[in-house]
C-alpha cells in the first residue's frame, strides 16, 4: 500500500511541480497577492519590499556555493574515491545504500548543515558502483538526512537564543540569553535526535520503491558530462609546456600548496581553542578548502578539482534572490508578523508547541531559511507564549519559550521536503550529468513528510523538556 502511494506521489509531483525557479516565481507572486488583499498593501510597496529583500541572502548565497564547491572538491581527491571502493565491499545491495546513506548523512549533518555534501558526494559513488539503486529515491534519502541538522551543533535558533546582545535581548523581548541546555541538551531535542538518526532509516525504507526498472545514475548520466574522462592529476599534467619552465614548475609545487596547509591549520587549532567547537559556515568553508588543498597536493590539481566541482551551480546562484526577495516582502510589508500573530491569538498553555510548529512549517514557504524566518516569527510567538504563562517562575516561562522556539525550528525544518530551497544545495552534486529536476525526487518526500509531521507533532506536544 505504501509503495502504490509512493508512486502516485511521485506521478503528482511529476505531473504538477514545476521547476525550482518556477516554483520561487509562484511563491513571489502567491506572496505578494496575500500581501495586497489580506493587509491591503500598495502594490508599489510590495514591490520595493521585494526588492528590498532581493539581495539579502547574498552573502548566504555565496557560503552555500563554497561549501558545495569546497566540499565536492575534497570528495573527488583520490583518498576519498579509494575509500568509497573500499566501502562498496560491504555495501552490496540498494537497501543497503539507502540505509547507510540515511545514517550517514544524518550523523554528518548533525555537526554541520555544510555536510549535506559529503553525503551527496558519498550517495552519488555509491550509485554508481551498486547495481539496482533507484537514484531519484536515493536524492530523496539525501535530502531527508539533511533534516538532523535542526538537532545539531549548526542549529540557528537554539545557537541565536544563547547568542549574547541579540536581537531579542536588544528589543526587550527576552531579558537575558536561554543556555543550550533548554534547547539543543533537552529531553526533547534528544528525543528528536533518536527520532531522526536511529528509527527514521527504519521508517524511510517501508516508502522504498519497487520498480522492476529502477532509474539508476549509469542510465540517466550522459557520457559527454562524466568527470572522469581522465583524472584530475591527467588533466593537470596537460597544461605543462613541452618545454622546461619556470611556471610549471610552480603551478606543480606541493611545497607552496603545502606551506599554505601548515598556515591554514595553524589558524584551524587557534580558532578551537580560542573558540571552543564553535562551527559556523566560515570555519567550514576554510577547513574545506584547506583539506581540499592537502588532499589535492598541487595548485594546478587543485583548480582543475575546483573547475569540476562548480559546473552545476547555476540553481545556487541565481535563484537565492528571489528567496530573498520573498522573504522581503514577508518581513517588510508585516505578512510575517501578521501570521505569527494568528498563533498567538488561538494558542493555549496546552497546545502552543502544536501551533508553534505548524506556523514554523507554514512560514519556512516564503520565508526558507530558519534564522531568517525565526527573526519575523519569534517576536509574536515569544510574546504570545510569555502571556500564556504569565504567573509562572521564570525558569518556566523560560522552558516554554524554548519549548516554542524548538517547535518552530522542527516545523521549518520538516517542511523542506516539500519545499525545494535546500534541494539546490543537494542537486549540484547528485544532478551532476542527469537530466532530474525536484519535481523527479519530490514525490517520493510526501509520504515521509506526512509520517513525521504527526510523529513531530505528538513529540513536541508531550514529550517533557
Amino acid at each position: 500500500m505504501l509503495t502504490k502511494l509512493g508512486e502516485k506521489f511521485t506521478h503528482l509531483f511529476l505531473k504538477y511541480m514545476p521547476d525550482a525557479f518556477v516554483f520561487a516565481i509562484l511563491l513571489t507572486i502567491i506572496t505578494g497577492v496575500t500581501s495586497f488583499f489580506w493587509l491591503e498593501a500598495n502594490p508599489l510597496d510590495i514591490i520595493v519590499a521585494w526588492y528590498d529583500g532581493f539581495f539579502d541572502l547574498l552573502a548566504f548565497g555565496m557560503q552555500i556555493v563554497l561549501i558545495v564547491i569546497t566540499g565536492f572538491c575534497i570528495a573527488l581527491s583520490p583518498v576519498i574515491n579509494n575509500g568509497i571502493d573500499k566501502l562498496t565491499n560491504f555495501i552490496k545491495t540498494p537497501r543497503q545504500v539507502y540505509f547507510f546513506v540515511l545514517v550517514i548523512g544524518s550523523l554528518l549533518t548533525l555537526v554541520s548543515f555544510g555536510w549535506v555534501v559529503i553525503t551527496c558526494v558519498l550517495a552519488r559513488e555509491l550509485a554508481l558502483r551498486v547495481k539496482g539503486v533507484n537514484y531519484p529515491f536515493l536524492i530523496a534519502c539525501v535530502y531527508f538526512s539533511n533534516g538532523s541538522w535542526v538537532t545539531g551543533l549548526s542549529s540557528s535558533i537554539p545557537l541565536l537564543l544563547n547568542t549574547q546582545d541579540n536581537y531579542l535581548i536588544n528589543a526587550g523581548i527576552l531579558n537575558t540569553t536561554i543556555p543550550t541546555s533548554y534547547t539543543l541538551g533537552s529531553t526533547l531535542n534528544i528525543a528528536m535526535i533518536i527520532l531522526i538518526v536511529v528509527i527514521a532509516p527504519i521508517l524511510f525504507l517501508m516508502f522504498m520503491p519497487k520498480t522492476k526498472k529502477p532509474k539508476e545514475l549509469k542510465d540517466l548520466i550522459h557520457s559527454n558530462n562524466q568527470f572522469d574522462e581522465c583524472t584530475i592529476k591527467q588533466e593537470a599534467e596537460s597544461y605543462k609546456l613541452p618545454i622546461k619552465a619556470v611556471s610549471d614548475t610552480l603551478n606543480n609545487s606541493m611545497i607552496l600548496q603545502y606551506l599554505i596547509v601548515v598556515m591554514g591549520f595553524v589558524y584551524i587549532v587557534y580558532h578551537f581553542v580560542n573558540k571552543g567547537f564553535s562551527l559556523d559556515f566560515n570555519i567550514m568553508i576554510f577547513i574545506f578548502i584547506i583539506i581540499g588543498l592537502l588532499l589535492h597536493k598541487t595548485p594546478m590539481r587543485y583548480v582543475v578539482a575546483m573547475k569540476r566541482s562548480s559546473k552545476n551551480i547555476s540553481g545556487i546562484l541565481f535563484q537565492y534572490p528571489f528567496y530573498a526577495g520573498i522573504m522581503g516582502i514577508m518581513l517588510y510589508t508585516g505578512l510575517g508578523n501578521k501570521l505569527a500573530e494568528i498563533f498567538a491569538t488561538v494558542a493555549t498553555i496546552d497546545n502552543y508547541p502544536f501551533y508553534a510548529y505548524l506556523t514554523g512549517g507554514f512560514v519556512n514557504f516564503a520565508i526558507p531559511s530558519a534564522g531568517g524566518e525565526f527573526a519575523v516569527v519569534a517576536p509574536s510567538i515569544i510574546n504570545a507564549v510569555k502571556e500564556i504563562g504569565s504567573g509562572l517562575q521564570p525558569n518556566e516561562i523560560t522552558a516554554m519559550i524554548s519549548r516554542a522556539s524548538l517547535s518552530v525550528a522542527y516545523g521549518e525544518s520538516l517542511s523542506n521536503l516539500l519545499q525545494p530551497f535546500f534541494l539546490l544545495l543537494v542537486f549540484p552534486i547528485m544532478g551532476a550529468g542527469v537530466n532530474l529536476q525536484a519535481r523527479d525526487v519530490m514525490g517520493y518526500l510526501v509520504l515521509p513528510f506526512l509520517t513525521f509531521f504527526v510523529i513531530q507533532s505528538l513529540m513536541v506536544m508531550y514529550i517533557p523538556l
